[in-house]
Formats: C-alpha cells, sequence, structure tokens
C-alpha cells in the first residue's frame, strides 16, 4: 500500500510538473523542463549521497575505530540480506541516524555520537533496521525523484512570477497563472511531505521485519523524539537540507511547524510499531 501510495504521489508530481511547464512554453516548454528534470535527477542519483554526508559533516569510520557498531550493523544487514554498508558517524550531541547511497551496493548508514550514548543497544538494532530498511527500500532514488520534480515546480513558479512582474507580454489566462505561480508550488510541497512520510512508515515496517523486534524501534523512536527535543541539530541551511534523511526531525519544535514536517507524527509511528508488536 505504501508504494502505491508513493507510486501516486510520484506521478502526480509529474504531472504537476508538465502541467505548470506548458504554461511557460507550450507543448515545448513542458518538454524542456522535463528533460531539464532529467538531467538533475541523474545527477541527484550520482552524487547526493556524497553531497548529503558532506553537509551533515559525517566521518567515515573502520571497524577497528568501533568494532561494536559494526558488528551491530553487519548483523542486522545479513538479516536484511543486504551488503554490509560504509559506517560514518557524526559528533554531535544530537541523537539521530539516517542512511543514504544510490543503491544497496553503496549504502552508508550513519549515526551521531549522540545516539550511541542515549539508546541501549537493542534500540540501537532497532535504528539500524529502519536505516536498513530505507536501503532495502530504494528510498534514496524516490527522494532524489521528488526533490527534483518540486524544485523544477518551484522553479517554473518562480520564473512565471518575475515575467508577470516585469510586464512581459503575456496573453496567458489569469487564473492558469495564479494556479502556477502560487497553487502549483504548494501542491508540489505538500506531496513532496506525503511521499517523505510514507518512505518513513515504509522503513518502520521493515525495520521491524530483518529484526524482529518492532518494541525496539518504537522504544528507539520515544527516546530520541525526547532527546532530540532537548539536543537538537543547529538549524543551518546545511542542516535544513538532509533534515528530511534523519530518522526523526532533527530541529526542536512543535505545533504548525508540524504540519510541513517531512516526518509522519511520531505517536502514529509508535502506534503502527506497537500494533506490529501486539500482532506477533
Amino acid at each position: 500500500m505504501n508504494t502505491l501510495k508513493t507510486t501516486v504521489l510520484l506521478a502526480s508530481l509529474t504531472g504537476l510538473l508538465v502541467l505548470v511547464g506548458g504554461l511557460v512554453g507550450g507543448t515545448s516548454g513542458a518538454l524542456i523542463f522535463l528533460i531539464f528534470a532529467g538531467v538533475m535527477n541523474f545527477a541527484a542519483y550520482w552524487f547526493s549521497d556524497k553531497m548529503a554526508l558532506r553537509m551533515a559533516g559525517a566521518q567515515e569510520i573502520d571497524e577497528s575505530q568501533d568494532p561494536h557498531l559494526f558488528a551491530m550493523i553487519r548483523e542486522v544487514a545479513n538479516l536484511a540480506k543486504m551488503p554490509m554498508p560504509r559506517v560514518y558517524v557524526i559528533h554531535t550531541d544530537s541523537p539521530n541516524a539516517f542512511a543514504t547511497g544510490r543503491n544497496p551496493d553503496h549504502a552508508v548508514v550513519a549515526v551521531t555520537t549522540g545516539i550511541r550514548r542515549l539508546l541501549t543497544d537493542r534500540e540501537l538494532r532497532g535504528v539500524i533496521g529502519h536505516e536498513m530498511g530505507h536501503v532495502k527500500n530504494r528510498d534514496i532514488l524516490t527522494s532524489s525523484i521528488v526533490a527534483t520534480i518540486a524544485g523544477a515546480i518551484q522553479m517554473i513558479a518562480q520564473v512565471l512570477m518575475f515575467s508577470s512582474l516585469f510586464g512581459g507580454r503575456d496573453n496567458r489566462n489569469p487564473l492558469l497563472m495564479l494556479i502556477a505561480i502560487l497553487i502549483a508550488p504548494i501542491a508540489a510541497t505538500l506531496m513532496q511531505l506525503g511521499i517523505s512520510r510514507q518512505r518513513e512508515y515504509a522503513a518502520d515496517q521493515t525495520g521491524a521485519e530483518v529484526t524482529h523486534d518492532p518494541e525496539a524501534l518504537a522504544s528507539a523512536l520515544e527516546k530520541l523524539h525526547r532527546g532530540v527535543q532537548y539536543a537538537p541539530m543547529p538549524d543551518t541551511p546545511a542542516q535544513e537540507a538532509v533534515s528530511a534523511l534523519y530518522i526523526v526531525k532533527p530541529f526542536a519544535g512543535q505545533g504548525m511547524s508540524n504540519l510541513f514536517s517531512t516526518h509522519p507524527p511520531m505517536e502514529e509511528r509508535i502506534k503502527r510499531l506497537r500494533d506490529m508488536a501486539v500482532g506477533r
């Protein structure tokens, strides 16, 4: 069901891109922006992992530096029938983790020093299961495509807005222009958030199934949610750019900010995991 929802949202985003792009230059304009989006997707697929690790301040470690962590990740990778990923550490008190990489053969799992101090081994194993769930579900490709299409829609809207402001000749329907400039970017953002949230639910489920321990991940999420409120990541542009990758929202804040969060409600994630535990 999560895969179907993601597919529908991706198709909707693509359709929105074609619609808005067509307002700029008709059929040829839509085609040009689709080709441009394809080039961006290619670049994102090959280089997004390196960019994400650099922006997060992650540093690669070898097994001699942390044999216990390597043993835990290797165990979970074997359970998931995935290759052993490279391991990175982020030196921060904020407890969090993420996975990236263009495919399972080039996967990376990154953990913060804060998460090592906060969680028990059982809970950390549950978190590693979640991250290997992202790898197994090949989420990095989906997220790269989504970010590129949503970004293209935002760019087209800005082109239309500036062309209107500076008095370019424009015989387009004013209502369609309003949709392109104001409504389409908002719709693209909401679709992007919808896909990001479905990815998190799917990784929770896959990770819990791989480790056979949904309660461990549920307990870890409770601790991480509280831990981030106490020790959030610095809200810098670099961390903002990679925030969707983390297992929990890396910044403190409640209320209306959660409406546009890339992460689903923590209460719902924990409930789903505990329902899985009861059903086992």
